[in-house]
């Protein structure tokens, strides 16, 4: 997930206490960042703290009042009115709390949604046609939006198709490392961590349960578990979970017996 330091992690933390949960806040919030990145002279002007607060919030009220839902343009005031590190946090931010909201308009289906985000990463990670194409320079972004919608209109939650498209903005390495990170967040939205799980063969009930309430012990809160059945997997279990990696499976543990023999 992307890290704030000092005073600009102190500012979205703050803007996350005030962001509900409206997909149109979530929507107006992207596309102010997306505005904030391709305009340099706006970004330094909102986020110069020799300023004063009024003519950065009159500034704000100029561009946006009428024109982004009113709690859009609350928290737009806010966010101007707070000391940021960075210049170019105030943008990374404003799309982080637009992440924040989506997932928060999904109410009850947030674990879902961390699971079709987690689908949809497999799924551009596997086909390399689709990912070329969501990566492609040459086509607009009302035409990979487009794509987005063929593939996911109808069959995952409005959350996630908003979540791909936002995926599609650049802000990222690639659209499936914004995919990773926008689990993350919905993870952490309900207080989870996320766990990737790389097996042989496909869990029972019983085994992830076992799994999950063994990883929560250790972690000190909730997992949300990834399965991936893995061809490079012969037996066992790897784990990876934040920074952490627990690697028990078969290939690792005679990678290991090779290793003592040899040394």
């Amino acid at each position: 997930m992307l890290a704030f330091r000092a005073a600009s992690n102190e500012a979205v933390a703050a803007l996350i206490d005030q962001v509900g949960g409206s997909a149109t806040v979530a929507d107006d919030l992207f596309a102010v960042a997306a505005t904030l990145r391709s305009e340099g002279a706006l970004r330094r002007f909102a986020t110069d703290f020799a300023l004063p607060v009024e003519a950065k919030s009159g500034l704000v009220s100029e561009l946006y009042d009428g024109k982004v839902d009113p709690a859009t343009l609350g928290l737009l005031k806010g966010a101007v009115a707070r000391r940021w590190t960075r210049t170019r946090d105030l943008a990374d931010a404003l799309e982080y709390v637009g992440v924040v909201a989506a997932v928060r308009s999904a109410g009850d289906d947030a674990d879902r949604l961390v699971d079709e985000l987690f689908s949809v990463r497999s799924v551009v990670n596997e086909n390399s046609d689709l990912r070329n194409a969501l990566s492609d320079h040459a086509r607009s972004a009302a035409d990979k939006a487009a794509l987005v919608d063929s593939l996911l209109e109808g069959k995952v939650l409005p959350a996630t198709v908003a979540l791909v498209k936002q995926a599609l903005a650049g802000s990222y390495r690639s659209v499936a490392v914004a995919l990773e990170d926008f689990e993350k967040i919905a993870a952490d939205v309900r207080g989870r961590d996320v766990a990737t799980v790389r097996v042989a063969r496909p869990l029972g009930a019983g085994e992830e349960q076992r799994l999950t309430a063994a990883l929560t012990a250790q972690y000190g809160r909730p997992v949300h578990l990834n399965v991936v059945v893995d061809p490079d997997v012969i037996g066992g279990i790897k784990v990876e979970i934040g920074g952490d990696v627990i690697d028990g499976t078969t290939p690792t543990r005679l990678d290991d017996a090779r290793r003592k023999i040899a040394g």
